[in-house]
């Protein structure tokens, strides 16, 4: 996220706004005076964090809430493996305010950048089978509702609410802060190989349960699959982490430097991209370590780009991924970046991607300066097609209509919505879009 002038925009640059007002509360107290007089002036409010959903959803036209001083440890029990953390406390630093407990977080996505509401907002997930995303984690919210109140959701109170706030797109209040469900920190055997990729999708269930997780990319013009699978160890077992050396050959140099460097030759020049895959795939992608759990699931990513991705029944990730790679050599497309596929289990989140099933996720990518208006919207009906739900924070087409067809428990959030939000205090054009008036 960033702010030029009174400008701000997300990271991917697909979305910015000019707000009324941008406030930095400190505390969750401040977070209550700025809604309390935001509803005054009859201003909608919206809190932001690091900016990494391509959508609309945090877009905030009237007062604009930053919460980067609201980071940090609000409270942690070691026995129970719960921990408060402030709202805006971001994904990267969790693990060193965890670590003198013991604990870590049960899974993380890809990216650690986030804040730790927008991360859970949004649905943010990683992948393994059995594991769920980052909502499912969630055990405790307070937030500050459109009246200027305090309510605090959890087991003990309001806990009837906690299926819709730990996953609340921001439309039911300002969260203040989030409690997690951690477990003992552990370290992760990691082992990334290319495989055939008509091999990995001959035998994608076997692999998905062979591993605590497992992902693979494909980078289009290619027959090779990048596969990543990991196993849990006790905190007590060997670490073998990456050479400082070899990971910075292989993360910042070619991952991110010089793949920054053809993706932009790419744009001027897509004949380079297809042989650049093919060497890419020879290049990275194989390598054997232990480290701790949020050094081996998180990656870093500084090469901008766009996304969209959606979540299908994971019994269907065969064929649409089948349809994804036969329509990019039917158009001839030129695709810099690779597709995605992840795993989660099922979850009861009322507006989580993977609510009530297994699921498999299919993410494309472009380049930032690449227009992906013809990629995505010829890729998006195939996932329609195969029961997919869009990501909440990643480029999509969907309105309310469709979306209710998709989530079983979409109109108990919009009552929700209502009870604790009935101006729309925290609404803006994209929840408009998604959740209706």
């Amino acid at each position: 996220m960033t702010r030029i002038g009174g400008t701000w925009q997300n990271w991917g640059r697909t979305a910015q706004v000019r707000p009324v007002r941008v406030e930095r509360p400190r505390s969750p107290e401040g977070v209550q005076r700025a809604v309390v007089a935001a509803v005054n002036h009859g201003l909608t409010v919206k809190a932001v964090g690091a900016g990494h959903s391509f959508t609309g959803i945090a877009v905030a036209p009237g007062v604009l809430l930053e919460l980067d001083d609201m980071q940090g440890l609000v409270s942690a029990d070691a026995a129970s493996g719960r921990v408060t953390l402030l709202a805006g406390t971001r994904l990267h630093r969790i693990p060193a305010l965890l670590a003198p407990f013991g604990l870590a977080m049960q899974n993380l996505g890809d990216i650690d950048r986030q804040s730790i509401s927008g991360a859970i907002s949004t649905g943010t997930h990683g992948t393994g089978g059995g594991f769920c995303g980052l909502a499912a984690q969630v055990v405790g919210i307070m937030m500050v509702t459109a009246a200027g109140e305090f309510l605090r959701i959890d087991e003990e109170q309001n806990s009837e609410l906690l299926p819709a706030a730990a996953l609340g797109l921001g439309a039911l209040g300002i969260i203040v802060e989030v409690t997690l469900q951690c477990v003992p920190s552990f370290v992760m055997h990691a082992i990334d190989e290319p495989v055939p990729l008509d091999d990995v999708l001959a035998t994608i269930d076997d692999r998905v349960a062979a591993s605590d997780h497992f992902e693979f990319y494909w980078f289009p013009h290619t027959d090779v699959a990048l596969t990543k699978r990991q196993a849990r160890l006790p905190e007590s077992a060997v670490r073998k982490p990456l050479p400082a050396v070899g990971k910075w050959v292989d993360e910042t140099l070619l991952s991110n430097g010089v793949y920054r460097a053809v993706c932009a030759a790419g744009r001027v020049l897509p004949v380079i991209t297809p042989p650049f895959s093919r060497l890419a795939v020879k290049l990275t992608g194989d390598r054997e370590y232990t480290d701790l759990s949020h050094r081996v699931l998180t990656q870093s990513r500084t090469v901008r780009f766009r996304e969209m991705e959606y979540a299908l029944p994971a019994e269907n990730v065969v064929p649409a991924f089948e349809a994804v790679r036969a329509l990019i050599t039917q158009r001839g497309w030129r695709i810099e970046f690779p597709v995605e596929v992840r795993f989660a289990a099922e979850d009861d989140r009322w507006l989580s991607t993977a609510h009530g099933r297994a699921s498999a996720y299919i993410a494309v990518h472009r380049y930032w300066r690449v227009d992906p208006t013809e990629y995505f919207a010829a890729i998006e009906p195939i996932m329609l097609e195969h029961g997919g739900r869009p990501h909440w924070g990643k480029l999509h087409t969907l309105s309310a209509e469709t979306l209710r067809e998709r989530y079983p428990r979409f109109d108990d959030f919009i009552a929700v919505r209502d009870r604790l939000d009935p101006e729309r205090r925290f609404g803006n054009r994209y929840l408009e879009r998604v959740l209706g008036d």
